[in-house]
């Protein structure tokens, strides 16, 4: 799948002529199905001490479930709290007291509300599951055998739903004090008007609370994976069944080491300049220019950084990676969308030839493949394995192509697959995107080398401006929609 490549090789390659449909072919291809899910139904019941990454590993699941188009959400202990005191302050003028000895154990009345939230929180999530859900995301501590016990039974009693149990463990001192750090200076509710060292202080006894009292899992019969210090090890026991299976691979490939990934499509193509999409062909001279342009640029934004680049199988993204210095690789996944018997033409010719299918499309993009082709949901799927590498990987800058790019984007930025085929990825632009703890912080490079706009808006859209770059999606979220 992945393979080194040699410069030299590209100029052997031949471009792709523009194909004359067959006569025979009356529509250009159809919409694909949804696949069907109804029968996955999954409880993950987060396990672990404050500030050891659970948010973060539930977060990261539930943006890569949905990608793939599970119906996925995350039920926050600490959120339905939260929200709870804010509507009862409202309501009656009483503020409650949250911080460090409200989750001692030996604070009874406190324990009793709290037990109470996280079966609520259960009981929210199973009604929602009924209802289609996928995945629910039981987001709390979880941490005593007999609040597992409590879980288990009260799930085993639903039809068809099955309960894992995630447990992150974290060892590294250094992690423990940035998470402590987010926790506190990140607007959480409960340290509010609270100079930042009394509520570390506060959030440190917290801590303390819940490891007089806690217990990592043992239990033989239980389905479960461990991850210690997030990346370095997994323990999986009773892991069955296809989506268990998935998740369990997916978060075995999880980090938390910084790092950048760049995504940048080719230069402007030979065929950019003609209008045509798919094809093979070389750079265009403005291209050309932005290929030469890169080394400067990658070079003031990474510094001594270790650097891999990826390319597709196709030319023009192997001529603009030419000129960086950097170890090199190319994924036959990242090839641009197959257009099937459209490849090489003209969106003109394609509604002239194929007028009811050119409609169609339009109306729903995401799902429409073409004949002989591939749909952006065909491309998703194709691009799973990217994203598994991609999370094992530190700094990776991508040259792709229009569609492909759109599919990654929308992975780091939880964009719903109705606007993914319509998300701007100019030429000559460089994207940097920086995974942070809740999300993905942006920003963007672009070259001062013209180039033609590929862009073809949803019709009828009254989205953002193509050059708005998205707000920072880092944001932790404090409070519940439900209470």
């Amino acid at each position: 799948m992945l393979k080194q490549f040699d410069q030299s090789t590209a100029s052997s390659r031949k471009g792709s002529q523009a194909p004359t449909p067959p006569r025979s072919v009356v529509g250009i291809g159809n919409k694909v199905a949804k696949p069907d899910y109804s029968e996955a139904k999954i409880v993950l019941a987060m396990v672990g001490l404050p500030a050891r990454g659970k948010s973060y590993l539930s977060n990261k699941l539930m943006r890569y479930l949905k990608w793939l188009e599970y119906d996925v959400q995350v039920f926050n202990v600490g959120q339905l709290r939260r929200s709870r005191a804010h509507h009862k302050a409202q309501q009656s003028g009483i503020l409650e007291d949250h911080t460090s000895s409200y989750f001692s154990h030996n604070n009874v009345e406190a324990t009793k509300l709290r037990e109470q939230l996280a079966e609520d929180s259960l009981e929210m999530l199973i009604r929602w599951l009924k209802k289609g859900g996928n995945v629910a995301i039981h987001d709390a501590t979880n941490s005593t055998r007999m609040r597992r016990a409590k879980i288990s039974a009260r799930v085993a009693k639903e039809k068809g739903m099955s309960v894992i149990f995630l447990e992150s463990i974290c060892n590294d001192p250094a992690v423990i004090a940035a998470n402590v750090a987010l926790k506190v200076s990140s607007g959480d509710p409960d340290y509010k008007d609270l100079p930042r060292e009394v509520a570390e202080r506060d959030f440190l006894r917290r801590i303390k609370e819940y490891e007089a009292v806690y217990e990592t899992i043992t239990e033989p019969h239980l389905s479960y994976l461990r991850i210690t210090d997030i990346g370095n090890e997994v323990t999986l026991s009773r892991i069955n069944g296809y989506l268990q299976s998935r998740i369990a691979f997916y978060l075995m490939n999880l980090h938390v080491k910084p790092r950048n990934i760049f995504l940048s499509r080719h230069g402007e193509s030979q065929y950019n300049v003609e209008g045509r999409i798919g094809g093979d062909s070389l750079l265009s001279e403005r291209g050309l220019a932005y290929a030469h342009a890169l080394p400067e640029l990658v070079r003031n934004n990474i510094g001594d950084a270790p650097l891999i680049v990826w390319t597709s199988t196709l030319q023009r993204t192997i001529q603009t990676a030419g000129e960086l210095p950097y170890p090199k690789l190319t994924w036959k996944s990242l090839d641009e969308l197959d257009a099937g018997v459209c490849d090489g033409m003209t969106y003109e010719e394609i509604e002239q030839a194929y007028p009811e299918d050119f409609a169609n499309r339009d109306e729903d993009k995401f799902n429409y493949r073409y004949r002989g082709g591939e749909s952006y949901r065909d491309v998703v799927v194709r691009l799973e394995p990217v994203i598994m590498e991609l999370e094992r990987q530190e700094n990776i800058l991508i040259f792709g192509h229009q569609a492909i790019l759109r599919c990654l984007y929308a992975y780091f930025h939880d964009l719903p697959q109705a606007d993914l085929p319509y998300i701007n990825v100019p030429l000559h632009t460089v994207i940097k995107l920086t995974p942070k703890a809740y999300g993905c912080d942006e920003e963007r490079y672009t070259l001062p080398i013209g180039a033609v706009d590929t862009h073809r808006p949803k019709p009828g859209s009254t989205l953002s401006p193509p050059d708005v770059v998205p707000a920072s999606t880092t944001k932790r979220e404090y409070f519940g929609t439900n209470i």
